[in-house]
């Protein structure tokens, strides 16, 4: 995990000295040294014209580097006579390396020997992992940069403009007040910039716009399953066999649930393997979001598999003292009044009861079925209490870092991310102990975050199904898997950085999205059946065969609600997720 920025403008310029001694850009690399606190470095290059000498360009490199490959931290921008890289990613698959090396430092070995744009492009698409880099070619002067096809890590554009007349790209954002006019990098494409096209571009904008071409994932000339995502299969099944957990399962779908722990394993597996030990003998390297729904408890349950056994694995569980839920404070309505109930407590007492949110109590139910079926291991169970003031102070703060995502259900879901990632809270010996304060160590966060979009679990799938049958279900499935890049994840790996921690998400390796979108749709989601089993059909059924037996059948909770982060304020209502935040 890394923290890297680039910005080109005009050299020895007025407006080049005002942005390299603002606060705005003090702020961009304090956010991005926070996501790689353990090494920084800058590289600054002018760029000459020969049809106009008196026309200077400055490209400014900076990265900053979270060691989790290789034996120590290795500095960056990846400097050679002919390119220069600023790299933000992990290599999972696609390109052969050591286990104790870096994977920056192998992936620019391979790009040196490249020649041809077309040949970067193809390269890079071969590539499986979350990633964001900035590459430039000294030779023919382009600027090539990217996100994987999932956007699973952050990536930033502001554009030149007559106020603000430079190029930024960042992984992180400077705050809901800087002048940047930050926008997310589209996974879609490589973007490319012929600077030689550029000239004084400070002077005329528009001319940015000439000189950058977006190439689309799509037209790449690469045959790799990695360029793109994968399409979702359409065949329509005709009276599939519907499942009765009584009977036998069906033999392809028995098939199919093998074949599934087996992808979901080995991705689990290569992204918790060679981690860099801790920094104090006997702490974790491991932690999982854990909300105790299936997916996070599947996540567990398959890292206990490949985490050396003498090692703890934290459960980063969080809980939110929410005034409304609290206080039992609802918007009257005309057909009736909720009453408030006479248990809840009132706000300003702060105990254990006032953070029983249902994440907490489904994450310690799936604790006690853990320890059953992994004895060996010491979890973690981190009590990530978050009291009203406290989450109130730090709001702005959350907004400043998930920025340029800026509605109300933005901020509830990081909220969340960001208290859990802190790993800051109380760990109990065992259950009715006293607690005591722990502050999780690990550098690396399992995310179980994708299961729903490739297997059916919202109700939106649901729906689709009881409109229309399987047709529209593949339909609204296919919409899923195209939202996914244009999403969530830019924002949540902002927010998760901001700590100096990488999430993984093992559902999203493209691997794995590839073969669950190959399956039959009635493998993976069956609206006929009830709630609690035809909803990601698969996963349950393999949560089911792996012991997980309460993981299994627990329903569909949105981490926003599971936790409390969302509806914080009395008068809020369910309608309110889109709109966009106040601006003060």
């Amino acid at each position: 995990m890394c923290g890297i920025t680039l910005c080109l403008r005009r050299a020895n310029s007025f407006s080049s000295e005002l942005l390299s001694d603002s606060p705005e850009w003090a702020k961009l690399m304090e956010n991005n040294k926070a996501r790689g606190p353990d090494v920084q470095s800058r590289e600054d290059i002018t760029i000459s014209f020969e049809d106009d000498p008196k026309s200077k360009l400055s490209i400014s490199f900076v990265a900053s580097t979270l060691h989790l490959r290789g034996p120590k931290p290795v500095a960056q921008p990846h400097m050679s006579d002919k390119y220069v890289l600023c790299w933000n990613g992990e290599v999972f698959e696609g390109l052969e390396f050591p286990g104790d090396q870096n994977d920056g430092l192998v992936l620019f070995e391979a790009l040196k020997k490249l020649q041809e744009e077309e040949d970067i492009y193809s390269f890079m698409s071969s590539i499986e992992g979350p990633y964001a880099f900035a590459l430039y070619q000294r030779d023919r002067r382009y600027l090539i940069f990217a996100r994987d096809p999932l956007g699973r890590r952050s990536l930033l554009i502001h554009r030149p403009t007559p106020s603000q007349p430079y190029l930024l790209v960042s992984s992180a954002s400077a705050g809901t007040q800087a002048p940047f006019g930050f926008e997310e990098v589209d996974p879609r494409y490589f973007y490319c910039l012929d600077i030689s096209r550029l000239g004084s571009f400070a002077n005329n904008p528009a001319a940015f716009d000439e000189a950058l071409v977006l190439k689309e994932r799509a037209a790449v000339t690469s045959s790799s399953a990695f360029k793109t995502l994968a399409r979702v299969n359409e065949t329509i099944p005709i009276d599939p066999p519907m499942v009765s957990l009584s009977d036998p399962l069906p033999h392809e779908l028995a098939s199919a649930i093998d074949r599934f722990f087996e992808v979901l394993d080995q991705s689990v597996r290569i992204r918790v393997q060679n981690i860099p030990p801790p920094f104090i003998p006997g702490s974790c390297r491991l932690a999982v979001l854990f909300s105790g729904g299936i997916d996070s408890t599947m996540m567990a349950f398959l890292a206990d598999r490949h985490v050396p056994p003498n090692e703890p694995i934290d459960l980063l569980n969080v809980a939110f003292q929410n005034p409304r839920k609290i206080r039992g404070a609802v918007q009257p309505s005309k057909k009736k009044v909720k009453k408030v109930k006479e248990s809840i407590l009132p706000l300003e007492e702060d105990n254990d009861k006032t953070y029983n949110v249902p994440d907490r109590l489904g994450g310690l139910d799936e604790l006690e079925e853990l320890r059953k079926l992994c004895p060996n291991r010491r979890w973690n169970f981190v009590e990530v209490n978050i009291a009203y003031e406290e989450s109130s102070q730090l709001r702005s703060t959350i907004e400043d870092i998930m920025f340029p995502s800026r509605t109300v259900m933005d901020l509830s879901l990081a909220l969340a991310l960001y208290f859990a990632a802190r790993g800051i809270g109380q760990v109990r010996s065992s259950p009715g102990a006293e607690p005591q304060p722990y502050t999780s160590p690990a550098r690396v966060l399992l995310n179980g975050l994708g299961s729903d979009e490739l297997l059916g679990g919202y109700g939106r799938h649901r729906s689709a199904y009881n409109t229309g049958g399987w047709k529209p279900l593949i339909e609204e499935l296919q919409l899923e898997l195209d939202r996914i890049p244009s999403r969530n994840l830019g924002r949540d790996d902002r927010v998760i950085s901001c700590h100096g921690k990488e999430t993984r998400h093992p559902f999203l390796s493209l691997s794995v999205v590839e073969f669950v979108a190959n399956l039959p749709v009635h493998l993976k989601m069956d609206g006929r059946l009830e709630i609690g089993l035809g909803d990601k059909l698969l996963l349950r059924l393999l949560s089911l065969k792996q012991g997980l037996e309460l993981a299994a059948k627990r329903k569909k909770r949105a981490m926003q609600f599971g936790s409390h982060s969302a509806r914080m304020e009395i008068g809020t209502g369910e309608k309110d997720g889109d709109k966009l935040l106040s601006a003060d």
